[in-house]
């Protein structure tokens, strides 16, 4: 029987500062990503999954939890080499195959060799998950860089249409797209403004994904993370916003990587068949309206 695990408030998350990239294992406290306490049904038995920015956070807990439903995955990271391997270990303490891949979503010839890559290990591509992100804050408008402003869209609009383009070859109707938008991306952040705004464009490049792939049978959603403890929150944000992190929302605190996973189970199997265009939020209750 499923229990209700006990969550980390806002008081138990000290203020704390960490290089970027960080690593999820120098958080204090660490993540929950580990999905002990899912129960699995079988459903995505026999598919593909090719996640980005896989290794640590929502993408760790993606894999595992695909890994948990029957899919082979592949992730893809940009630096941390430990925390891919921590991942990949992750999978296969669970039963699962996972390929790692270091490589840059904004160059499209690298999301082409980490589609093909998936390809030669697995035979076939059934699942991507646009994850990767870059963000990091600002305190004023002067202060964001037009090379900070550009590095935000390249990584998180021009990386997911890049992999789409890659992998849109190798899917098949009834295969699926998802996307990792942002809260941010529907109410707007002052000290995120370049983040925020790649966020509503990944919003809109879903909708109209789904539209102009819905005759393919190829189905494309969001799901839409409210504050959610992740590396990038120690490595990006002030230390004064990471102290008690995070009280903007209905339930007055953070969620964890694995509270997100099963929204992405959800639109990757055919639980979601008459979905497609769909914004999923996970936010805790933290409204856009």
């Amino acid at each position: 029987m499923q229990t209700e695990e006990r969550r980390p408030t806002p008081d138990e998350i000290p203020g704390q500062k960490l290089p970027y990239p960080a690593s999820q294992e120098d958080m204090v406290p660490a993540p929950d990503s580990d999905l002990s306490n899912y129960q699995p049904a079988n459903k995505l038995q026999g598919k593909v999954a090719l996640i980005t920015g896989g290794d640590s956070g929502i993408g760790r807990a993606v894999a595992i939890a695909y890994a948990l439903e029957g899919a082979k995955v592949a992730i893809t990271y940009n630096v941390n080499d430990a925390d891919a391997q921590t991942a990949q270990q992750a999978v296969a303490e669970r039963g699962g195959d996972c390929l790692t891949i270091k490589m840059d979503v904004r160059k499209p010839e690298e999301c082409a060799a980490a589609v093909q890559q998936t390809l030669d290990r697995f035979g076939q591509l059934n699942i991507l998950v646009n994850n990767a992100a870059f963000q990091m804050t600002q305190q004023s408008l002067e202060d964001l860089t037009e090379v900070q402003f550009r590095q935000t869209l390249e990584t998180n609009v021009f990386g997911y249409f890049y992999m789409v383009k890659a992998a849109l070859p190798h899917l098949e109707a009834g295969d699926v797209i998802i996307n990792t938008g942002s809260i941010v991306g529907k109410i707007g952040k002052g000290m995120l403004v370049d983040y925020a705004t790649s966020k509503g464009a990944v919003h809109a490049l879903t909708k109209s994904l789904a539209q102009s792939l819905a005759d393919r049978q190829i189905r494309v959603n969001a799901v839409v993370p409210g504050p959610v403890w992740t590396p990038n929150i120690p490595a990006t944000m002030p230390i004064e916003k990471v102290d008690n992190y995070d009280t903007d929302n209905a339930f007055g605190r953070a969620g964890q990587p694995e509270e997100l996973a099963p929204a992405y189970v959800f639109l990757a199997a055919q639980d979601s068949s008459f979905m497609t265009g769909a914004l999923v939020d996970v936010t805790g209750g933290q409204l856009s309206s």
